[in-house]
């Protein structure tokens, strides 16, 4: 990643579109288009998992799956696998916002009506694709549907509460229970096809117009996921297959007890006797999927925060080491170069930062973090080396204009020293500060393109309610803005 380029961070569930969230279909293709037409090199994402609680997707049912509400609808049609009249009811949904539950409601039952109509009348036009797809994702779309299909069999309950039998993954019970179920397994791995087949073909768009994909994996998995179930030996479980440590991080810039995830923790021994199969296979899985992989909580492959499941709080964890190193040489010994992106923020080691710089992967400077200290600060850009990627703000951060109105008064005076301007010129002034930077990539909310407020932030850590929400439209988009941006790009050489 030599090359000085930029890009946007914007999630698919944000574009606009009539489905009640973005999806993988027309306004997806619309926004390569405004990429390309501003000069940007980067689109980057948030997991396209399908998201389990609170609707994160860094909490999915799988790290592997795609989510069904992404699926365009529109397409379908397009490809002859649903009728015009199936979406002839289509709610009125919010535009600025994504209702998932209201969504998944009525989108579950169109992709049934599409199921209906691609084992009766479709199956022979696609049979040699949907084949295909099928033996080569086995490995981990058996276990998916089977997951997915048993969890809506017991009504939503998590799978450590379903009947011993399945919960242990007895032979018997399991055949038993894939016999019983099997219209909903094969339901759940037709989404699954069509979900992968609409984003290559996205995938391949953006490709084609010079715009590769950041794509984003989490360190941690779900505890309630396809993953944990079928692969309970290589996470910290009991007797009785809970977890015994759950990860986390300790008091932060974020947090004053910390931050509570709850994700099972690896056992990196277990790992290391497997030759590491399941972490490599699915960074391998991730960079088929995308151009270039953002390693979320990197931190955590080189020493993990492993708190007691019991504790209410993250304070009272401990350190433990990770065999990030070991995971890294057998990738590069397969790669050579590592298309990945370090998320090295929050408190970083000098161990984590030799591990990073080892395999020659940039880190992450964040602007809104440059100003809370003095000239010294490693994120602002006079600090920087090259291989660096300078966000001014990320999904986990307040807009960079909402935090600019809630700055603490000395980072309002420390902001000044740089940036001596009215508060409607800062925002603009950070984004050239990110672009004008050494760093070889510079990356920006969509958010901070378009100007917008807290109103419109993605998440904030440590809530529940309310996050992943915000979707933009595009007559929000100023011809201004538009210009701004891709003469900033020009006049960095970006």
């Amino acid at each position: 990643m030599e090359k000085r380029k930029s890009g946007i961070l914007l999630h698919i569930t944000s574009l606009p579109g009539s489905d009640g969230i973005g999806t993988l279909g027309k306004e997806s293709f619309n926004f390569v288009d405004f990429l390309h037409d501003t000069g940007q090199k980067l689109w980057q994402i948030l997991p396209l998992g399908p998201a389990g609680a609170g609707n994160s997707p860094y909490q999915c049912y799988s790290a592997f799956a795609g989510n069904p509400l992404m699926i365009d609808t529109e397409l379908l049609i397009e490809d002859g696998l649903l009728e015009e009249a199936a979406i002839n009811d289509r709610p009125v949904f919010q535009k600025r916002k994504v209702k998932f539950e209201k969504v998944a409601d009525w989108k579950y039952s169109v992709l049934q009506k599409s199921f209906r109509i691609f084992r009766v009348h479709a199956v022979h036009r696609f049979q040699d694709e949907y084949w295909k797809f099928l033996d080569e994702h086995a490995w981990w779309l058996n276990d998916y549907a089977m997951f997915m299909a048993a969890r809506n069999h017991f009504e939503g309950l998590e799978w450590g509460k379903w009947e011993e039998p399945v919960k242990f993954r007895k032979a018997d019970a399991m055949d038993i229970l894939r016999d019983e179920l099997s219209d909903e397994i094969e339901f759940q791995k037709y989404l699954q096809f069509v979900f992968f087949r609409q984003w290559h073909r996205l995938k391949a768009y953006a490709n084609q117009n010079s715009v590769d994909i950041v794509g984003d994996v989490p360190l941690y998995v779900s505890g309630d996921s396809a993953d944990v179930w079928a692969n309970t030996d290589i996470f910290k479980l009991d007797d009785q297959l809970k977890p015994i440590e759950v990860g986390g991080v300790p008091p932060d810039y974020f947090s004053a007890t910390g931050q509570l995830w709850g994700n099972p923790v690896f056992d990196w021994e277990r790992l290391r006797k497997r030759d590491y199969d399941w972490w490599v296979a699915r960074l391998h899985f991730n960079l088929r999927m995308y151009n270039c992989v953002r390693i979320d909580h990197f931190r955590g492959l080189e020493s993990f925060w492993s708190i007691p499941a019991k504790e209410a709080t993250a304070m009272n964890g401990l350190w433990l080491p990770a065999h990030g190193h070991a995971l890294l040489q057998i990738l590069k010994d397969h790669l050579g170069d590592l298309p990945f992106i370090a998320e090295d923020l929050g408190t970083i080691t000098s161990e984590v930062d030799k591990m990073r710089d080892d395999y020659d992967l940039p880190g992450m400077k964040v602007l809104q973090f440059a100003f809370s200290t003095d000239a010294a600060n490693k994120d602002l850009p006079h600090n920087y080396e090259k291989n660096f990627v300078v966000y001014t703000g990320t999904h986990d951060n307040d807009t960079t204009l909402g935090w600019l109105k809630s700055a603490k008064p000395d980072e309002k005076a420390m902001l000044r020293k740089y940036v001596d301007r009215p508060i409607e010129d800062q925002l603009r002034k950070l984004v050239e500060m990110a672009f004008a930077s050494v760093a070889n990539i510079a990356v920006v909310p969509m958010q901070d393109i378009l100007e917008l407020d807290t109103k419109s932030r993605m998440n904030t850590p440590g809530t529940s309610e309310g996050n992943w929400e915000w979707r933009f439209q595009w007559k929000q988009l100023k011809q201004g803005q538009k210009k701004f941006l891709k003469e900033l790009t020009s006049k960095y050489n970006r």
